[in-house]
């Protein structure tokens, strides 16, 4: 790639030449967590926020999952030294400090959405003037999808009883105007943590308690934060939450979820009762009388993917050797050093960034939009580049802090600057593809 020229200002520590990416990974105090992960050769991978790649330790824990299978076969529920009867509340305790909460009030379990039905189930109680939910419409689909449903479900029109904020500029939400729509006919607020196309991070502290003052329940989904930005949801004192394993996490394609209950809501019945939620002493009594457990374990339905949840024990070790808020930090560097890096060589070729600038605001991907975003995305592959596309205009790129260096950050933004400048993009087609 062709060499570019160092430009910096007054306000910005980076420069925009390929010796000073090459400096920052020389001293990168991180860099050795790199080489842990088993990523696409001859490839920069940019997109860790879909996908996380696999680990050595991630690896090594579903080698041992399936040894246990092997050597145990029905005795893996209760042998060794990681008894499969306590999975989730084992991962779950060991996913407590990455997003503040005590380690009763997190299990791992089920999947995203179906954890999301779960605690929408328990939690969104219409009664007289509280009916309505707010959500906001800039949000991934599936939430909605389920709010949607849930308000069906109790017999009420989505279109009515689903308050959709609007967003002032179509990337961001303002907190303001979430907080004006919690008015009195309000029962429940549900939120991402970060905005799954512009990467806004929302301040989950002031909406939960600007919620709880209204008498609101709040609820966030963590996509696209949990392993990235740190949380304290339980000082916070946030309601209830979910998370997926695979993004940030590393825990593989369509690996097993999380979620958490304050301790403040544990009692509360579980909607959708099953038999995993009971109480793990009196499980096997087989009554037809539910016990839950006292604790988020309560949520499980069903009997847990043991291989589907092995992966974490692993991932989740790198995690914690690294610390979070080292990778936070490093992360929000990365970020900057991304948009800095689009303002200097992008700018010119028409690409706007956005995602926030403020670091508070926001998560560990960037959006970069153009006009012509779908048929560059397909060109930057094809030069070894695995980014992702969002419609209308938008390339996410997640610099992921535990494995993508300053080069690869630097490689990317030039590989863009000469798809365009070129018109390399011109020769791929426009239309969508299945996954992307």
């Amino acid at each position: 790639m062709s060499v570019v020229s160092p430009s910096a200002s007054e306000d910005t520590p980076y420069r925009s030449d390929e010796a000073y990416a090459r400096e920052r990974d020389a001293n990168d105090a991180l860099r050795g967590f790199r080489d842990r992960f088993y990523l696409p050769p001859d490839r920069i991978y940019m997109d860790g926020n879909s996908l996380g790649p696999l680990s050595r330790e991630a690896e090594a824990s579903v080698l041992a999952a399936l040894a246990d299978w092997k050597a145990h076969a029905i005795e893996g529920w209760t042998a060794d030294e990681r008894p499969w009867f306590w999975i989730g509340e084992e991962l779950g305790a060991l996913q407590a400090d990455l997003v503040g909460a005590e380690p009763e009030e997190v299990v791992t379990t089920g999947g995203i959405t179906t954890n999301l039905h779960q605690l929408l189930a328990t939690f969104y109680r219409p009664a007289g003037r509280r009916t309505r939910i707010v959500a906001d419409e800039l949000d991934f689909p599936s939430d909605i999808y389920a709010l949607q449903s849930q308000l069906q479900l109790h017999g009420l029109d989505p279109a009515e009883h689903l308050v959709l904020v609007r967003s002032r500029d179509g990337r961001t939400i303002d907190e303001a105007d979430v907080v004006a729509a919690m008015t009195d006919e309000v029962a429940l607020v549900w939120l991402p943590s970060v905005l799954y196309r512009s990467g806004q991070l929302l301040d989950l502290e002031r909406l939960t308690r600007e919620a709880h003052a209204r008498g609101i329940l709040a609820g966030f989904d963590l996509a696209h934060s949990a392993g990235s930005v740190p949380h304290h949801l339980h000082d916070w004192s946030v309601d209830f939450g979910v998370w997926c394993t695979y993004k940030y996490l590393n825990a593989g394609p369509g690996a097993v979820g999380a979620l958490y209950v304050h301790r403040d809501r544990f009692g509360a019945a579980p909607g959708l009762a099953g038999w995993w939620g009971c109480d793990k002493a009196r499980q096997f009594e087989m009554s037809h009388a539910f016990t839950p457990a006292a604790s988020a374990g309560a949520w499980q339905i069903s009997t847990p993917s043991v291989l589907g949840a092995a992966a974490l024990y692993g991932s989740l070790r790198v995690i914690g050797e690294a610390g979070l808020e080292a990778l936070r930090q490093k992360s929000l560097d990365l970020t900057g050093y991304l948009m800095f890096l689009a303002d200097d060589l992008l700018a010119p070729l028409d690409f706007a960034v956005g995602t926030p600038r403020e670091p508070a605001r926001r998560g560990g991907h960037v959006a970069l939009e153009h006009a012509e975003a779908i048929r560059i995305s397909r060109a930057l592959r094809a030069l070894g580049v695995v980014p992702d596309f969002r419609p209308p205009n938008v390339i996410r790129l997640a610099p992921v802090a535990l494995y993508t260096t300053y080069a690869e950050v630097w490689q990317t933004v030039v590989a863009l600057r000469e798809i365009v400048a070129t018109g390399a993009h011109l020769q791929f087609g426009a239309g969508l593809e299945s996954v992307t």
